[in-house]
């Protein structure tokens, strides 16, 4: 396990488009997925201690901000041949033990988590109306045994200062967790070098 940054996108990227497969068998693409009012697009993935630790408020967020016009979506761009945990098949069972409100894509090229410069799991980018990217980092400041709780505030607090007709605050923390699992040679340009 590495403990990797997000890379954080620059403020204003347009939302990458994205055709991707979901636990239910159906293919979805961004314009499936998009809120009315915003949209936030996650990286997870089914082993990493890190979403493990905060699965529970992803399932919560999902129930909290779809009924308001948000769009959620999870992606996982892991490595199912090295990572078999994080295959399409336990991905139907994780977003079924957990209760994801939300679609769970599997992203097997890698190209979408490329697309978002996607780095770490859970890593999370919130869009505006106009797809433009507003927030991107962490849930929240909770991490694996450091005792403080999961309340997803950073993100609420960015989703409920849009959602408002305001901006979410410029002071924005990198969401931390283990390395995406990219194939061999997949290593994006810039993902940092292992050790």
């Amino acid at each position: 396990m590495v403990r990797t940054p997000s890379t954080m996108l620059p403020l204003g990227t347009p939302a990458p488009d994205f055709t991707l497969l979901n636990v239910d068998g159906r293919t979805l693409g961004l314009d499936d997925v998009a809120g009315r009012q915003a949209t936030v697009v996650m990286f997870i993935c089914n082993h990493c201690p890190y979403v493990k630790h905060v699965a529970e408020g992803l399932a919560a967020l999902g129930r909290d901000y779809l009924p308001r016009g948000v769009g959620i979506v999870a992606i996982n761009a892991n490595d199912a041949s090295s990572h078999p945990a994080d295959s399409p098949e336990q991905m139907v069972h994780e977003a079924e033990s957990r209760g994801y409100p939300f679609p769970y894509l599997y992203d097997e090229t890698q190209d979408t988590a490329r697309a978002y410069h996607a780095a770490c799991t859970p890593d999370f980018f919130l869009f505006d109306a106009d797809r433009r990217l507003v927030y991107r980092g962490q849930l929240d400041g909770s991490r694996p045994g450091n005792d403080v709780p999961v309340t997803g505030a950073d993100l609420r607090a960015a989703l409920d200062a849009l959602l408002a007709g305001g901006a979410p605050a410029a002071e924005q923390r990198p969401s931390l967790g283990c390395n995406i699992k990219w194939r061999p040679g997949n290593e994006p340009a810039y993902f940092p070098p292992a050790g």
